[in-house]
């Protein structure tokens, strides 16, 4: 007996995009056929006429719970109200940080995140390991044990992104990383990098001050174009030399576009996200009343660089679309008025596939396998969650989503649901999510949730060694 068929829709899979049929039993896709073909005990079938039959999206880059950068003791919003919010917008899966601080282990930064997570989400999820310096040999020497437990992600800074009055230090320097490459290398894992010249910030930083011109509204001057260029060329050129593979999340410049281009040019394993308010902002924005909200570290930049984003993301030199989701309310936002102490970050998870569907597929014409690339299945591909996830495909998760492009209208608050406000809120958008399936369980149908919290699962991770040999996606 099949669980569900779903029937009419314009389906994409890795090999094409058609007007198949899908059927589900259990957890799984188990057939994609012609049309009519699949017949005999079926549950139900679902009508997706009309519809862009898709693979769950996957959110790489999530910050859920996660301690506010200059505001001990605070936390971002928690995963039953991202992981919900990340549902009605078509995203099946997000991978979160587990903080491995100074005292404590990988393994502890783990625990931690269990007791955060479990039983809590209503979307599967996985998690980074962030390590904060000094990393100690010790804690190089877990990377094997972390990749065997499934978690083959490890994320570092390059910078202390603020002042180190302001923040606690997060810069891993190059000796450092150097050592925590080469262990990541050997055990089949990759580095993800938060990747900025400290020496260029902490100087703007400084220079901006001492010139009076504090105001949020200069941030791009202080995480500038310079910075990402030799920082993202200085970590290429270390993982060369230790030949790990590096996922340099948030490009945000053309530089950044560039610097990957070239690496992958000459075969290298190097990656890139970008973010979609990267993609559909500018720093100009910043100058509105209450501007900072548009905020992410490093910076919004030129609007020569937001085009090269989208130049990277339709000729594959950039990756995927993340968001850096960190949800806060409104009110504390925008409480940073200086380039010091702005709180980065946005709500970003439900809105990203829809964003990045309206600005890449409607106004683009980006296709549409390229559009699952980008919002799943790299990430899945990058992070070790595919054929798992991000593919629709016999053996796949039954994550399936459908974007309806007959919806057409400008965002409202009424449209989404987290938090108390969105960077989107106005944006005119023709085609969006309405409906999710997570491993075969309706989760959300008619504009409704239907599943539960604790739907979600923790998915353990292992990444294929092409996507770390050589640019695989």
């Amino acid at each position: 007996m099949l669980d569900y068929v779903i029937r009419g829709g314009q389906v994409v899979t890795p090999w094409g995009v058609g007007d198949w049929d899908v059927a589900v039993q259990g957890e799984k896709i188990v057939a994609v056929a012609a049309p009519g073909t699949l017949n005999g005990d079926i549950g139900r079938i679902i009508d997706a006429t009309g519809k862009i039959v898709i693979p769950g999206g996957i959110e790489p880059h999530a910050h859920i719970s996660a301690p506010i950068m200059g505001f001990p003791g605070m936390e971002t919003a928690p995963p039953e109200q991202v992981t919900r919010a990340a549902l009605f917008g078509g995203t099946t899966t997000l991978v979160d940080f587990a903080i491995q601080r100074p005292g404590h282990d990988i393994f502890q930064a783990l625990d931690e995140r269990h007791g955060r997570w479990k039983g809590q989400a209503y979307a599967d999820y996985s998690y980074h390991i962030m390590l904060l310096p000094d990393i100690s040999t010790a804690t190089v020497a877990q990377v094997r044990t972390a990749v065997d437990a499934g978690f083959p992600s490890f994320k570092i800074f390059t910078t202390n992104i603020r002042p180190l009055n302001r923040t606690e230090p997060r810069m891993v320097g190059m000796g450092q990383l150097s050592a925590l490459m080469e262990q990541v290398a050997a055990n089949d894992g990759i580095m993800a990098v938060h990747s900025e010249d400290d020496d260029i910030v902490q100087h703007m930083y400084k220079k901006l001050t001492e010139e009076n011109r504090t105001e949020w509204h200069n941030m791009h001057h202080v995480h500038n174009n310079l910075s990402e260029d030799i920082s993202f060329r200085r970590v290429i050129r270390l993982a060369e030399w230790t030949g790990a593979a590096v996922y340099f999340v948030h490009v945000s410049a053309r530089e950044g576009v560039r610097a990957i281009q070239e690496a992958r040019g000459k075969g290298l394993p190097v990656y890139g996200e970008t973010l979609h308010n990267y993609v559909s902002f500018t720093a100009d924005d910043y100058k509105q009343e209450n501007g900072m909200k548009y905020h992410t570290y490093p910076s919004l930049k030129s609007n020569e660089d937001r085009l090269a984003l989208w130049d990277g993301l339709l000729k594959n030199d950039i990756q995927t679309m993340a968001t850096d989701e960190y949800c806060t309310t409104y009110a504390f936002k925008i409480q940073g008025k200086k380039i010091d102490d702005v709180t980065g970050g946005h709500n970003g998870a439900e809105t990203r596939v829809g964003i990045s569907y309206n600005e890449g597929v409607v106004k683009r014409g980006m296709p549409l396998q390229r559009f699952v690339d980008v919002v799943s299945a790299n990430a899945a591909r990058l992070l070790g969650l595919y054929p798992r996830k991000g593919a629709i495909a016999p053996g796949s998760d039954a994550d399936i989503v459908f974007i309806d492009p007959s919806i057409q209208k400008k965002l409202s608050m009424a449209d989404l649901h987290i938090s108390d406000y969105s960077i989107w809120e106005g944006w005119d958008i023709r085609g969006w999510p309405s409906f999710t399936m997570l491993r075969g369980k309706v989760m959300v149908e008619g504009g409704k949730l239907v599943g539960k919290q604790g739907d979600g699962q923790l998915i353990p991770r292992k990444i294929d060694p092409t996507v770390l040999n050589r640019p695989a996606c």
